[in-house]
């Protein structure tokens, strides 16, 4: 049940991501029928991880391929909020490839076989729940930096077909961006302070993914203090989104599965 409600997640992202790409040259019908595919493809994955809740005994994604599953599913939800808007779905040309790359990753590493561990359920739903939401905003921004750049590159080369594909203005993208890490640093913030204090009461190591754990929250905090302290908007903050974004994909792929083991 679960590997056939998890393959469909899958085909649905791949085929929006194949429409998205299409809806660059011909939007309406294309940029509608990516749409779709993402809300039936985010809806069966919830189905998915319902069954995962249901079968398990303790916390259903506390691995490392089921914690990438549970990223994926937040990584789209957040999309949603936007990109239903006919102006943001091309933000889908660059979330959900990743989107189906990822939760095919996942589906490889036993994705749909369950949690486990030493850890209690209430710990795991605080800790890699607040880290996994974090890391999604962070993805979506990265998202919204990219189409920034493009945009912003398109208007300068003065494209005949700027028109034809519509997009929301530069100032909107960098906004967004912004308001997006504002919430996600915070939820990112306390889901680290909750692993930190566990550290603390039952003991361990500090291991290479904490680290680099800490490294992205001080790219994504640097950011923030940058753009409200020092003015940083436009071109230099999108990059700076784009080079945190390479440590999230670090922190989620990079480095070994065994943190919760």
């Amino acid at each position: 049940m679960a590997d056939a409600l998890l393959w469909t997640t899958l085909g649905c992202y791949a085929a929006a991501a194949v429409a998205y790409a299409i809806g660059f040259r011909r939007p309406a019908p294309f940029g509608a029928a990516g749409t779709w595919a993402v809300r039936v493809g985010w809806i069966v994955q919830s189905a998915l991880l319902g069954v995962e809740a249901g079968d398990a005994a303790g916390f259903p994604w506390a691995t490392w391929s089921g914690s990438l599953n549970l990223f994926v599913w937040l990584v789209v939800a957040a999309y949603l909020i936007w990109g239903c808007r006919p102006r943001y779905r091309l933000l889908g040309a660059a979330v959900m490839p990743l989107a189906a790359v990822l939760l095919a990753v996942s589906y490889a590493g036993g994705g749909t076989s369950g949690g486990g561990g030493r850890y209690s359920s209430v710990f795991l739903v605080l800790h890699v729940g607040l880290v996994l939401v974090g890391f999604a905003g962070f993805t979506l921004a990265a998202a919204l930096a990219a189409l920034y750049l493009w945009q912003e590159r398109r208007l300068k080369r003065r494209e005949a077909r700027i028109l034809r594909v519509g997009v929301p203005s530069l100032v909107t993208l960098d906004d967004l961006a912004g308001r997006t890490i504002a919430v996600a640093l915070p939820s990112l913030s306390v889901g680290i302070l909750v692993g930190l204090v566990r550290l603390g009461l039952d003991g361990g190591g500090f291991d290479a993914l904490m680290a680099l754990t800490l490294v992205t929250w001080a790219v994504y905090g640097s950011f923030l203090l940058l753009r409200y302290e020092a003015h940083w908007h436009g071109r230099k903050a999108a990059y700076l989104l784009l080079a945190g974004f390479a440590l999230v994909i670090a922190v989620r792929l990079g480095l070994p599965a065994a943190h919760f083991s």
